[in-house]
Order: C-alpha cells, then structure tokens, then sequence
C-alpha cells in the first residue's frame, strides 16, 4: 500500500553542520506537523502534506535561514530523487526520494561544501566575518592558556582555515578537530570551552 512506502529525506544541519538523513512512511508523513529533526537537537525539517501539495521547511546551511518550498504529492511519494535549492547560494539544500539515491546526492554536496570551504579559506574569505574573527580569537586565548592538546598527548598543533569552519591538527600525530565558525551560537560554543582536546593517536604507555 502507498502508506507504507518509505521516503528518505535529508539536509545539512546549520548548527552543527552534520548531514541529516531520515526514513520516514507515508503514513508518518502525513501525520500532522510532521517534524524531522537533527540529533544535535537544534535544527529540524518540517513536512506538511496538503492533498495534492507537500510542503517543506528546510533549514539551511548556506544562507542559515530557513527555505519553504513545496512540490506535488506525486512527484513527492514518486520521483527517485527530487532536490531543493538555496536561492541566495544556488546549492541544495534537500534532498528526498529513494534511500540510494539521496544517500549518493548528499555525498556529493558533501564533497562540493568541502572544496568550496577549501577554496575559500585559502582566498581569506568567510561566511561571517565577524564569526570567524571571535572563533580564531577564541582560539588564540586557548592556546596562548595551553589549552590545546591531543590525546597522544602533544600539545602542537597547526590551524586550517576554511568558508565556515576552522580545523585543528595535532602537529604529531594528525589527528584533526573540526570546529564550525558560521554563527553566533559557534562563538558561545566555543567560548564555554577552556580546553579543547584533538581526537588523534592515544599517549605512549609509561616507560616501566
């Protein structure tokens, strides 16, 4: 039965810029206020299905706004993969259709968010300004306390500009930190941290 059709439906979470991807029925869909959230708990994607209308509030990585945007229920329940945009960037911003197929789409917009991030960072250009100055700040102070270390215990690490995130690597082992730099909530975030700690290569064991 068409209730029991399953949709796959996903979006990069703004917040904390985790890819989202979720299962849901017909019938769970049509539930009213249908509410898709992120696990990190502070992002979501609604769903409203209207007769022959379904309407989508995505929020949105790009711009941090949120987009509503609708399509006809057919396409919605039928299509193998249908993809909404961000009109301020031009990227996507949603993706729902069959499993594979949305799991192959977001892969790629993965892949491009990361090269545009890279691209980016190195011509010192930003999402937020303002964000990105606080964080490396922010970041400045930690270090200048020691407050940066690895869990192979080196405390050296280098710093990696990108569009909305900074990376730190430990200068010994590799291991990497990624912290996001796109919002005012990022700058509360990391302001609540005295030390931060780079998931890398575990200590030495104690010479016996």
């Amino acid at each position: 039965m068409i209730e029991d059709a399953k949709r796959s439906i996903a979006f990069l979470c703004p917040v904390c810029r985790q890819p989202v991807i979720l299962e849901r029925t017909v019938f769970q869909l049509a539930a009213s206020g249908s509410r898709l959230p992120c696990p990190c708990g502070k992002s979501a994607l609604t769903v409203s299905l209207m007769g022959d209308q379904v309407r989508l509030t995505v929020p949105c990585l790009f711009c941090e706004q949120e987009h509503t945007v609708s399509c006809s229920t057919a396409a919605f329940l039928q299509e193998k993969t249908l993809a909404f945009s961000c009109a301020n960037s031009g990227l996507d911003c949603c993706y729902v259709g069959e499993e594979a197929s949305v799991f192959a789409a977001m892969r790629r917009l993965e892949e491009t968010v990361d090269v545009l991030e890279s691209e980016a960072g190195a011509q010192g250009t930003f999402l937020n300004d303002l964000v990105m100055e606080e964080i490396l700040g922010e970041l400045r102070d930690i270090g200048r306390r020691g407050g940066i270390s690895c869990t192979c215990g080196c405390r050296e690490w280098k710093l990696k500009i990108n569009y909305s995130s900074v990376e730190l690597f430990c200068a010994q082992c590799g291991g990497a930190l990624k912290l996001p730099a796109a919002t005012m909530s990022d700058i509360e975030d990391l302001c609540c941290k005295p030390t931060l700690t780079i998931r890398g290569g575990k200590p030495p064991e104690d010479a016996k």
